[in-house]
């Protein structure tokens, strides 16, 4: 088929309506794909050229229809990507080489798997990876990464030469418990025994939650969990990647996907935390506090949005990033994937004989994890 390319340096060159129609097409989409998301965080700042997020998506078009896009970006960083590649940047200048800029097709600071090639059919979606080697081939770039595509995304890539890396990610499933006791049972007795205890110190403590909607959530909830972030943020010596106008931006514009969980004590708020929801998946983003407690984390951030999917009847819970402690909680690992094309042939062999070691270990990481199970 013959297609229209062109890069987009905004998603305001597309439109809303043409954007999402093309999203809602897909079987792997997930709310971070949308306009509401990606725009805000472009028109807030926070993924721009000016903080290292050059935006270049590639469409493809059929008269007025948009037919596939691919969210790009042109790097000059690996910050907000949570696949790792700092030692490959090092080994270039190490050798005198530049490896940025580089071209990235990732949902910025969001470790969540889902579409990247974006297409309404298969030929679309070839049509989209040949627009993506050969944007790599015309611009001085050292390589190209798409981070977290769904399996067959990965390995059509993979058919088109690019390099596969996978991760661990630890996801909760719902094996449709009627309350949180009935989940409890069917952990390890001392796991099982942990977790009580950990709920015991909090409500000891006299904290209660609030589990408030996105559509309810008022500008005083949004502005407390903003001081939340940014502690965490402070906390470990960071800088954040998000601020308030974005997170007003998706209050406003994508209620319907937004959960903000409050801790309270004494009718104060103490601590906050953020995730993201379709029917079938809650997603967690973000937390914080501003006091101590014990425990706190843990129910702020797992039980209660367990507790949220068990009465929703939500089928999975992405818990973010790493997290093997997460294990102990009922979660369980799951891979994800990378695909991976480099520019230079000699750093291309190197760094295929680097990916085929990590995965011996990657593979192996994952046996010792299954036999680890947390279940009876």
């Amino acid at each position: 088929m013959n297609y229209r390319t062109r890069i987009v340096p905004s998603l305001l060159d597309i439109g809303q309506t043409a954007w999402d129609t093309l999203v809602s097409s897909q079987a792997d989409a997930n709310p971070f794909l949308s306009f509401a998301f990606l725009n805000a965080l472009h028109e807030t700042g926070c993924a721009s050229a000016a903080t290292g997020w050059q935006p270049q998506f590639i469409t493809l078009w059929r008269e007025d229809q948009l037919c596939a896009a691919l969210p790009l970006y042109l790097k000059s960083h690996s910050y907000g990507e949570y696949v790792f590649d700092w030692a490959w940047a090092d080994a270039y200048r190490r050798n005198g080489l530049d490896y940025y800029p580089k071209l990235l097709s990732a949902i910025p600071f969001t470790p969540v798997t889902g579409g990247r090639l974006l297409a309404l059919d298969s030929d679309a979606e070839a049509a989209l990876i040949e627009a993506l080697v050969d944007l790599q081939k015309d611009n001085d770039v050292s390589s190209t990464h798409v981070l977290y595509p769904p399996q067959a995304q990965a390995n059509a890539l993979a058919r088109a030469g690019f390099l596969l890396r996978s991760g661990v990610q630890f996801h909760w499933l719902n094996q449709g418990y009627r309350d949180f006791d009935q989940f409890l049972e069917q952990l390890e007795r001392k796991k099982r025994k942990n977790i009580r205890a950990e709920r015991r110190k909090v409500q000891e403590a006299g904290v209660t939650f609030r589990h408030v909607p996105g559509s309810e959530a008022s500008a005083a909830d949004w502005h407390f969990f903003q001081r939340c972030y940014n502690n965490t943020y402070a906390e470990h010596a960071s800088t954040p990647y998000l601020n308030l106008e974005f997170f007003l931006s998706i209050g406003e514009k994508m209620p319907e996907n937004l959960l903000l969980i409050v801790a309270e004590r004494d009718n104060h708020p103490i601590a906050s935390s953020l995730l993201m929801h379709t029917n079938d998946t809650l997603y967690g983003r973000y937390w914080g506090a501003i006091e101590t407690v014990p425990c706190l984390h843990f129910e702020t951030a797992y039980y209660q949005p367990l507790e949220f999917c068990i009465a929703r009847g939500i089928a999975c819970f992405e818990g973010g990033a790493q997290g093997e402690h997460k294990m102990a909680r009922g979660f369980l690992p799951v891979k994800t994937w990378s695909a991976h094309s480099l520019a230079h042939p000699a750093f291309a062999d190197a760094i295929e004989r680097f990916l085929e070691r990590e995965q011996g270990g990657i593979d192996t990481y994952m046996d010792e994890l299954n036999e680890r199970n947390p279940f009876r």
